[in-house]
C-alpha cells in the first residue's frame, strides 16, 4: 500500500481489521520499522482523536512525529492554480507540500468540506492538490468526503465485538444543530459494503448519501423498522447531500433512545465521537452497557497503526 487515502486502496478491509485487532495485542512487536523515519500531521481543521491517536501509531512503530497547524504554525495555503496571491495566502501548495516532502518520510493530512461548493468537495480538490506536489506516502486523516480511518477502526471494532459471522449493521442519520459533512457516514458506508456484513441505511427524505458511497444498501425512512434484529447501530448526523450543505430537519425524533435500541438484537451502540448529548443519543443509551464509544475510540490508534505500518512495509 503506497498511500491510504480511502477504502480503495485496501485490497481486502476485513484482513486489515484483522490486522488492527492482532496489533492491539501486541503494538510495540514492529517498532523497528519506523526507526529513523518521520511522519509530519498536516491539520487544517479541529482534531482530538485522530490527531492523538495517528501521532501515538506512529510513535508505537518508532517513528519521529511533528504536527504541523496550517495556517496557525505556518502561513496560509493557496492551493489554486494561476491564483494571483495579493491575500491572505503567503505560500502556494506547489511549494509547502514539496517543501514538507524533504523533511518527513511519510504525511497524514486532515481537511474538511466547505459544504457549500458540491463540486470540489466531491472531486477532493484540497487532497488531490496536495497529492500532485508531495512525493511521500500520504495517508488521510480525513478529507471532504470520506474518512478512511475511522472507518478501518469502526470495521475492526465490529469484528471485535461481534457474536456473529455477519451481523446486521444499522447507519442511523441522527439530529443536530449544526451542518456537518457526509465524510464519516460516506466512508462508514463504503467500507461495510465491502465488508461481510448485511448493512442497512436509515435516513429522512432529502437526505440520502451519494450513491458513490452509499451503494445498493437498502435506505429506510422508518428508523424503528431498520433497527429490529439490528446488532450494531452507528448514529452519526449529516447534512443533505443533494440540497449541499443543508440542515432539512432538526426536530430529535431521530434522536437514539433506549426504547429504540430495546427493538435491536442486543445492539451495540457506536458514534465516531464527540456526540452532542440528548441531541443525536439519550444519556441512557451513551451510559449503558450497550455503549462502545470508547472502545471505539481507543481503536483508532491500532487502526492507524495498522495502516502505517503496511506503509512502511511497503517502502
Amino acid at each position: 500500500m503506497r498511500n491510504f487515502l480511502s477504502a480503495n486502496d485496501v485490497e481486502d478491509v476485513e484482513l486489515l481489521a484483522q490486522e488492527v485487532l492482532e496489533l492491539k495485542k501486541n503494538p510495540f512487536q514492529w517498532k523497528a520499522l519506523g526507526e529513523n523515519k518521520t511522519m509530519v500531521l498536516i491539520f487544517l481543521n479541529s482534531s482530538l482523536r485522530t490527531r492523538l491517536s495517528t501521532q501515538k501509531a506512529a510513535q508505537n512503530l518508532g517513528m519521529n512525529t511533528i504536527v504541523l497547524n496550517l495556517g496557525q504554525d505556518s502561513w496560509n495555503m493557496e492551493f489554486h492554480e494561476g491564483a494571483v496571491m495579493n491575500g491572505n495566502t503567503a505560500e502556494h501548495i506547489k511549494e509547502g507540500a514539496a517543501v514538507i516532502s524533504e523533511y518527513a518520510d511519510m504525511i497524514a493530512l486532515r481537511s474538511f468540506p466547505t459544504l457549500t461548493d458540491k463540486i470540489n468537495d466531491y472531486q477532493e480538490f484540497v487532497l488531490k492538490q496536495f497529492m500532485k506536489y508531495v512525493n511521500v506516502p500520504v495517508v488521510n486523516m480525513e478529507s471532504a468526503t470520506v474518512h478512511p480511518l475511522q472507518s478501518l477502526t469502526d470495521l475492526a471494532t465490529i469484528r471485535e465485538f461481534s457474536t456473529k459471522k455477519r451481523p446486521k449493521v444499522v447507519l442511523t442519520w441522527a439530529p443536530h444543530l449544526r451542518a456537518l459533512p457526509q465524510c464519516v457516514s460516506n466512508s462508514f458506508a463504503q467500507w461495510m459494503n465491502r465488508a461481510d456484513v448485511d448493512f442497512v441505511i436509515a435516513n429522512p427524505e432529502g437526505y440520502d448519501l451519494s450513491h458513490e458511497f452509499r451503494g445498493d444498501a437498502p435506505i429506510f425512512r422508518n428508523q424503528e423498522e431498520a433497527f429490529k434484529d439490528a446488532d450494531f447501530i452507528y448514529a452519526k448526523n449529516w447534512s443533505s447531500f443533494e440540497q449541499y450543505g443543508q440542515i432539512l430537519k432538526t426536530d430529535f425524533d431521530w434522536m437514539i433512545t433506549e426504547e429504540k435500541m430495546a427493538l435491536t438484537n442486543h445492539a451495540k451502540f457506536m458514534h465516531c465521537l464527540p456526540v452532542r448529548r440528548n441531541v443525536v443519543v439519550s444519556d441512557g443509551v451513551l451510559d449503558s452497557a450497550s455503549s462502545i464509544v470508547i472502545q471505539q475510540a481507543g481503536n483508532r490508534e491500532w487502526a492507524a497503526q495498522a495502516v502505517i505500518k503496511r506503509i512502511l512495509e511497503n517502502k
